[in-house]
């Protein structure tokens, strides 16, 4: 198991992205890149939004909205 600690710059979300649930509710998709070795900054989790199949087919440049760090792996000590 892991504890992952994020932050989404808010200002960064394409507004176009946000889906309006059944329930009235909007919700934006995202992936979480959860990288092997930290970045400069100790950071070793990045999020971004969430591409269609055909996006990611065009390969359209992902847009990074956050990101964070594993403050918790079972299977490692901290």
């Amino acid at each position: 198991m892991k504890i992952i600690s994020a932050s989404i710059n808010l200002n960064k979300i394409n507004k176009s992205k946000l889906i309006k649930g059944k329930d009235g509710n909007e919700y934006l998709n995202i992936s979480i890149i959860c990288n092997d070795s930290e970045n400069e900054w100790g950071k070793d989790v990045s999020i971004t939004e969430g591409q269609s199949e055909q996006e990611r087919k065009d390969k359209v440049k992902k847009n990074f909205i956050g990101n964070g760090k594993t403050v918790y792996n079972s299977d490692k000590q901290f």
